[in-house]
């Protein structure tokens, strides 16, 4: 049996090149070992009921057509799960090249596009390496996935593995904890770079409106992106890294004292990690602006179903004030810039694009990829995850994070996400343009934490009323010399 592709899917099939794999890479932590039995039974029984995970892709007769997605007849659990032992010394910065080791490999398309690694002897526990290509579905769908393999409550220990597998527990609890999340990525989403309220009426706009034709003009005849040490011709290793994770209440802190959202300030401090890294190397940053791929999620609020995965977002372009040195009067300006995506249809305009590029012959959809790659330098993504802490084969998961693939010969790509109270970046990078990716994670923290002594200058912590949430957002006001800064 097979399944027509969607426009959209099939053109992050075909983005998938040796050099920029278009494959999602995430990495969930555990402070205990996990079974690799149970673990096995725990993705027969609650991944492999997605009929996805046991597709293969086919490609239409001499290329021209949509691919299919097909039941594949030698499915083989075993190939797709696989057991490493993480080399000595048994730290982070192993698992860092291990993961970017994984992520220059390609995926078997004679096979479904997905692996799972369980990496033993990590910090005395283990990690999970998940793997998954874009076409099959986008980040949004990947929480999904993951909750569903998850539980809210640990396991006794004398449960079997196949009841691990089964237990009752799961389906309805998964379920709610998938449409928490859910939630979550949508208010999370409208903070990055939210469109309209009505998806409708932006539709409308994007399609019939004078808005939806400036938009296409934006992202059609955009000229080059500045040039850059993040720019150039992408080789096969990766590399990655990802910061130490940050209490999710300092950020809605610093957010709240200098009249911001969280994104304004995460984004602002990885805007100056870039800015640090280029000085760092001598490169003149002054009027530098960098622009980043930003996805913004277009699913419709009942839209769960994991049987129906795929991709549903569209993509801003968001320019980063990298030339601005001053944290207060960078975050102005990137609230300015943010706000103006939130009212433009940019992000329809950019799936309806997708799905453009989709229906084209695989020749001429690489060329407009291409042509994509050049007026960007960075993919950079936003993917909330649960709230509290959640269980998989009975272990804790102590921490998530994940790498958005960079298509097109983009050589950085940055991932924020949210687990349980923390907040951790990551970064991936080409390792001929980029090769020390840990580098951009350390001055991510030396930028938060220069915004959280500015929030701390201007008024005391008030635990009692940050816990609360009830913040108004209030830009942040930059002294009059600042604002001879050029930023356009």
């Amino acid at each position: 049996m097979t399944q027509r592709f969607s426009l959209v899917d099939a053109a992050w099939l075909h983005m998938d090149e040796p050099t920029n794999m278009a494959v999602i890479t995430g990495v969930i932590m555990f402070d205990d070992p996990l079974d690799f039995g149970t673990l096995k039974e725990l993705i027969r029984a609650r991944l492999l009921r997605v009929r996805r995970f046991r597709q293969r892709v086919r490609e239409p007769l001499f290329g021209v057509g949509i691919p299919r997605w097909q039941d594949d007849p030698h499915f083989d659990l075993d190939a797709h799960l696989h057991r490493i032992a993480l080399p000595a010394p048994h730290d982070q910065q192993a698992l860092h090249e291990l993961v970017g080791d994984l992520m220059s490999m390609p995926l078997d398309f004679n096979k479904p596009l997905w692996q799972y690694h369980l990496v033993e002897n990590y910090q005395g526990g283990c990690a999970l390496i998940c793997r998954l290509h874009h076409s099959m579905a986008d980040g949004l769908a990947l929480v999904q996935v993951l909750l569903s393999l998850a539980d809210d409550a640990p396991i006794p220990e004398t449960t079997t593995a196949l009841s691990v597998a089964t237990r009752g527990n799961g389906a309805r609890k998964r379920q709610g904890l998938a449409r928490a999340a859910f939630q979550l990525a949508r208010a999370s989403t409208r903070q990055v770079a939210q469109t309209v309220v009505s998806r409708e009426k932006m539709r409308e706009t994007a399609l019939l409106g004078a808005s939806g034709s400036l938009a296409l003009g934006k992202l059609l005849f955009t000229g080059p992106d500045t040039h850059s040490l993040f720019k150039g011709q992408c080789g096969v290793m990766k590399r990655v890294a990802w910061t130490r994770s940050l209490p999710l209440a300092d950020a809605k802190y610093v957010a709240h004292v200098l009249g911001g959202t969280i994104n304004d300030v995460l984004i602002s401090a990885v805007t100056g990690a870039l800015r640090r890294y280029l000085d760092a190397r001598d490169m003149d940053t002054q009027d530098m602006n960098l622009r980043a791929i930003v996805p913004v999620n277009l699913r419709a609020s009942g839209d769960l179903d994991l049987d129906s995965l795929g991709n549903r977002f569209g993509l801003v372009f968001l320019s980063l004030p990298v030339g601005i040195q001053d944290p207060l009067l960078r975050m102005a300006v990137l609230k300015d810039r943010m706000d103006d995506i939130k009212r433009s249809p940019e992000a329809l305009v950019a799936y309806g694009l997708l799905g453009a590029i989709g229906a084209t012959p695989v020749a001429m959809e690489r060329v407009i990829n291409t042509i994509f790659g050049m007026k960007a330098t960075a993919v950079m993504t936003n993917v909330p995850g649960p709230r509290e802490p959640i269980y998989l084969a009975g272990n804790r998961i102590r921490g998530l994070m994940f790498w958005v693939p960079t298509p097109a010969q983009l050589g950085l790509g940055i991932s924020i996400i949210s687990y349980a109270g923390q907040v951790n970046v990551g970064i991936n990078t080409d390792a001929r343009l980029i090769p020390a990716p840990a580098e951009i994670a350390v001055a991510f923290l030396d930028e938060f934490n220069a915004l959280r002594a500015l929030a701390e200058q201007r008024a005391p912590r008030e635990p009692k009323a940050l816990a609360s949430g009830a913040t108004r957002a209030r830009k942040p006001r930059a002294s009059a010399k600042q604002k001879t800064v050029k930023t356009a």
